[in-house]
């Protein structure tokens, strides 16, 4: 059809994660995008969100600055990103094209989406043990490789145990690397994975 909006009527949003709201169109030659707009209706208020004209990108409500973006150079596509989301943003979303045609008459379309914000049960990581008493030659290369599964996101730390039996810090990546191992570097590992 000439100039439709097409996404889909419904999207959940996991949250705290990010997620797009689907709205795009296929141009058409003599037709010129003038404004886009991003319009919610939820709990706490209705307004326009993302407003896009001639003159550049404007978020005007505040609870989603820093948040929300559409792309730049993609003609057609004028899909919401929202980032972090926040349970009080489910609600529905109406993508709204204006366009200007050759014989300066304007055309607008609008579509809406409704969105919902879900919890994802958060699951403890649970790390994969490796195989323990692991002898490797001096001089040789070697790595140790924290692996958990759970809730995303999933920081580790990996320690070593003192003679005194206090743990020493050594990173805070999911690998722990040598170029080349020294005879010192013999003792006990261990690794801890945190998620929220």
């Amino acid at each position: 059809a000439f100039l439709d909006l097409t996404g889909p009527t419904e999207v959940k949003g996991v949250w705290r994660g990010s997620v797009t709201l689907p709205c795009a169109y296929v141009p058409v030659k003599d037709f010129v995008q003038q404004t886009l707009r991003w319009n919610v209706v939820h709990d706490q208020s209705a307004g326009t969100l993302f407003l896009r004209d001639g003159s550049g990108d404007y978020i005007l409500l505040s609870e989603y600055r820093d948040r929300v973006s559409v792309l730049k150079d993609a003609p057609g596509n004028v899909s919401l990103h929202i980032l972090k989301l926040e349970i009080s943003d489910r609600g529905s979303y109406t993508c709204q094209v204006t366009w200007r045609a050759s014989n300066n008459s304007l055309i607008a379309r609008e579509m809406t989406t409704k969105m919902e914000v879900v919890k994802v049960a958060a699951t403890k990581p649970i790390i994969r043990a490796g195989e323990l008493g692991l002898r490797v030659p001096a001089g040789a290369r070697t790595s140790l490789t924290c692996e958990a599964s759970g809730s995303p996101p999933i920081s580790y730390r990996w320690f070593r145990s003192t003679p005194e039996g206090e743990a020493l810090l050594l990173s805070r990546q999911a690998e722990l690397a040598w170029d080349n191992l020294h005879p010192s570097d013999s003792g006990r590992y261990y690794c801890e994975a945190t998620n929220r």
